[in-house]
């Protein structure tokens, strides 16, 4: 017997396993917004502030049911370097909010298929960036670097971060992963509690190693409700007639949106039941959650691949898990500030250091090398303008790169749009273009999504020459689905993802 779909709204009838899910996404979540906010040069409080509004903000307003938002390794580079555009933290929550008000417009306009209107490669491109530029950020926190120092490391926060990046690599291996009890815990969790207790073993028995007060983590601790209350920072209204805010507002919104849109996309694909986001109402969420983080003093925030996956993996099932790990880090940060304040910015570094790696590790650039040029291309002169420029420019200029690759097709394939759908005694014919691109995909999605149960589909790619590889991660995605939704599919001269997309 097929099981009942948990609805997408807020129900009480999954919590059996949306408190568990709750509980590890708070592990998770803990230290990628203390690290997030260490990256991003803000205060560390702001990183807890941007994760409770992803759970119980954005989570409120979503029509996800599974995706958790919160401050977002991606978004990092953009703060650290608008606090210094803008000339103030004040200043660029003015930005914050001002994103989130743009992406609540979006919402309202149904903007939410713009994200299919960047190429993958670009996107990959704009994520291994930021992956390079974590690395090279916190090495020197890991090591415990102090510019004008007498040495070049401190020996305690090397020994801390490399202590934590052996965790975390050991704790990916196969035969850890098989171990129950270590299934719900994650290796971030564990080395920062090891690296704290290492720090607090260094103070009684090798002082010189002792990580002293500015290398850990410093939340402030209130003494009484009116000085938690005044913990929380206020955007600088006045800071209005800055130009400078106002384009970072527009960076942070299109940046934002875009990351939020692909894991929605992602998350959707992860669900056991197939639930469909609605991805204007998601821009909503995120513009809310923008302008309230922006409001109290947090990070931008987007929906996070990193935490939605280990919601899924972990087994939740509607959005009350995510509101569970907003819960769980209001209390945290309201009573474990003290413990909290013990945590070695070196362990951080360490988890943003694997954060990064995973963003741009080598098999990544292997894969899209074995694509070819059309795809690598993009994606490698997306990582370099990242370097030497900003995120908007780079992905500016991946984009011109790929439009490239696409004008070129057309042009060698006379390419005319005469894409036909015919429904014919029940029998769904889609006939594909002579040339299809990425600009057809949210079309396409959209037309695959209403497919009825029970249906009857033929693709034909008979007369196609070229389609594209985001294309065909669509056809191939909805062949996996059409089984669960009972639909008869079959496929004419579609090639595999990994073969050759032009035939």
């Amino acid at each position: 017997m097929k099981s009942q779909t948990p609805p997408s709204g807020f129900t009480f009838k999954y919590i059996k396993d949306d408190l568990p899910a709750g509980i590890v996404v708070f592990l998770v979540a803990l230290p990628l917004c203390l690290g997030i906010a260490l990256a991003s040069g803000a205060p560390l409080f702001s990183g807890i502030i941007a994760g409770v509004v992803g759970g119980l903000v954005v989570s409120s307003f979503s029509g996800s049911a599974l995706s958790v938002s919160g401050p977002a390794a991606g978004l990092s580079v953009i703060v650290l370097n608008g606090i210094a555009n803008v000339g103030s933290y004040e200043a660029f929550l003015l930005a914050v909010v001002m994103a989130g008000l743009l992406q609540i417009v979006l919402g309202y306009l149904k903007a939410g298929n713009i994200g299919y209107f960047f190429p993958s490669s670009v996107i990959k491109g704009m994520l291994a960036a930021i992956g390079i530029i974590l690395l090279i950020k916190q090495a020197p926190v890991a090591i415990g670097y102090k510019k004008g120092g007498a040495s070049y490391f401190h020996a305690g926060a090397l020994a801390v971060s490399v202590i934590s990046l052996l965790i975390m690599i050991l704790w990916e291996l196969p035969a850890v992963k098989k171990i129950k009890a270590f299934k719900w815990i994650p290796g971030a969790l564990v080395a920062v509690v090891v690296g704290t207790l290492l720090n607090g073993y260094f103070i009684s028995a090798k002082p010189e190693w002792a990580l002293g007060a500015d290398m850990l983590v410093r939340l402030p601790v209130a003494a009484s409700t009116s000085d938690f209350i005044g913990q929380f920072i206020l955007p600088d209204f006045s800071a209005l007639t800055n130009y400078n805010v106002y384009i970072m507002a527009f960076t942070i919104a299109i940046i934002a949106s875009i990351e939020s849109l692909l894991t929605i996309e992602a998350a959707d694909k992860m669900d056991p039941h197939k639930r469909i986001t609605p991805t204007s109402r998601e821009l909503k969420a995120q513009g809310i959650g923008n302008l309230v983080s922006g409001l109290l003093g947090g990070l931008p925030l987007t929906a996070v691949i990193v935490r939605t996956s280990a919601n899924i993996n972990a087994g939740g099932k509607t959005k009350l898990s995510p509101i569970i790990d907003g819960l769980l880090l209001s209390l945290s940060v309201i009573c474990l500030a003290t413990l909290l304040n013990k945590i070695p910015l070196a362990c951080l570094a360490a988890v943003l250091m694997v954060v990064g790696y995973k963003l741009a590790n080598i098999s990544l650039f292997k894969s899209i090398y074995k694509l070819g040029w059309v795809q690598f291309l993009p994606f490698i002169i997306t990582i370099v303008a990242v370097q030497f420029s900003d995120l908007l420019k780079g992905i500016a200029l991946g984009m011109l790169v790929s439009f490239f690759y696409i004008l070129r097709a057309n042009y060698r394939r006379d390419y005319h749009m005469h894409e036909r759908w015919e429904e014919n005694g029940g029998k769904i014919e889609i006939k594909l273009a002579e040339s299809v691109t990425f600009l057809h995909k949210g079309r396409i999605l959209r037309r695959l999504s209403e497919i009825p149960d029970g249906a009857q589909v033929h693709i034909d790619g008979s007369d196609t020459q070229y389609i594209d590889l985001e294309i065909l991660e669509v056809i191939h995605n909805f062949k996996e689905t059409a089984s669960g939704k009972n639909i008869r599919l079959e496929l004419t001269q579609i090639p595999s993802v990994t073969g050759n997309a032009a035939h």
